[in-house]
């Protein structure tokens, strides 16, 4: 039978948690979390709604001089015997408690019962965000209906701690190849070992020193590693290849041509290969939907250091910031859960700032 997210439900974001966890939506797998969405959307009655495969997006229309978008995701990763949700105390255990299901929970919650927001308000609830970029619901509306990102501050609802993240890390992936000889290995002096050449990159990246540095009062701290290696041919053969494959995580000061120019800089004289890329996000905390939203949650912000979907946002020149009740700590673990009371916080947390007057 269908899930039904009913307006008892809807009314408590911490009962809307435990009812969406119980969906299960493994990326790939949303079709039945994105119908039972969408019917609360409808059934809200003041919502302009639209769907594009597994996304679903609600829009206000009320002549507010501003517009703010919150976004969240509906998938999961594979279920780790997590399923049913559970509680223990003041904890909610279940995959997708933490990330980012509470945090999608307050996005509904909120659609269902501000009737008269401060801004008109675009609620985005979308598929895919655990997998390849190319199958990210955000990414395909992007293409298709960028419209529906139109606003003037966006918050992201990934799991922060109940704390606001600003920003994101840029992340790019580069294969690092080191060449040599095939030669018998009982004469490998005919040879030359490709394995052995990789002892140079892998030098090169323990004496590398991350940059860190601050914006908006942000602090980002770079990270290059190598994240994977691969290299041999068989247990009698000298190889003549390997392959290092290097993660950078980037500060959102550098766009993509600066971090792999970076790359080149440092791995000079190697053959590079990128596999993955995506920028970062500037913080973007002068907006003035931004700075209200501060005040109301009345801490400073911190540096996300990880990759988000604000990235898509600044992209399309929409500053965004993270914050969500999840501890990204408990992600994708067997033992995911949420603090309840977070959840309840959020929620008051950006009910108070979507029905504060805008200055």
């Amino acid at each position: 039978m269908a899930a039904v997210l009913t307006p008892e439900i809807l009314a408590d974001p911490v009962a809307l948690t435990r009812a969406l966890v119980d969906i299960e939506s493994v990326s790939g797998d949303e079709q039945e979390i994105t119908d039972a969405v969408e019917a609360a959307l409808l059934a809200a009655g003041r919502l302009s709604v639209s769907r594009l495969g597994n996304v679903v997006c609600a829009r206000t229309d009320l002549g507010r001089p501003s517009r703010v978008i919150l976004a969240g995701h509906l998938d999961t990763v594979p279920i780790a015997d997590n399923l049913p949700a559970t509680i223990a105390g003041d904890l909610m255990y279940g995959c997708g408690t933490s990330d980012m299901k509470s945090g999608s929970a307050i996005a509904l919650h909120l659609a269902a019962t501000v009737a008269e927001p401060a801004f008109d308000v675009t609620y985005l609830f979308y598929d895919c965000e655990e997998v390849e970029s190319e199958r990210n619901g955000l990414f395909k509306v992007s293409q298709q209906q960028p419209d529906w990102l139109d606003g003037s501050f966006a918050i992201l609802l990934e799991p922060t701690h109940g704390l606001v993240e600003a920003g994101c890390q840029g992340t790019m992936r580069v294969i690092v190849r080191t060449h040599g000889t095939r030669a018998h290995a009982a004469r490998s002096w005919h040879g030359h070992n490709a394995i052995h050449d990789a002892g140079e990159v892998l030098r090169r990246l323990s004496a590398y020193q991350a940059r860190q540095v601050t914006i908006d009062g942000c602090a980002y701290r770079e990270g290059l590693n190598a994240v994977r290696i691969a290299g041999g041919v068989a247990s009698n053969v000298i190889p003549d290849r390997c392959e290092i494959e290097v993660n950078f995580r980037f500060a959102p000061d550098r766009g993509e041509a600066d971090a792999l120019a970076h790359l080149r800089e440092v791995f000079q004289g190697y053959e590079l290969e990128v596999t993955d890329s995506a920028p970062g996000a500037l913080p973007g905390l002068d907006r003035p939907a931004a700075r209200q939203f501060l005040d109301v949650v009345g801490e400073a912000p911190v540096a996300k250091l990880g990759w988000t979907d604000v990235s898509r946002f600044a992209a399309m020149g929409i500053p965004a910031l993270n914050f969500g009740p999840g501890d990204p700590n408990f992600a994708h673990k067997r033992d995911e859960h949420v603090e309840i009371p977070k959840i309840r916080a959020g929620a008051e947390t950006l009910r108070r700032w979507l029905t504060t007057p805008a200055d």
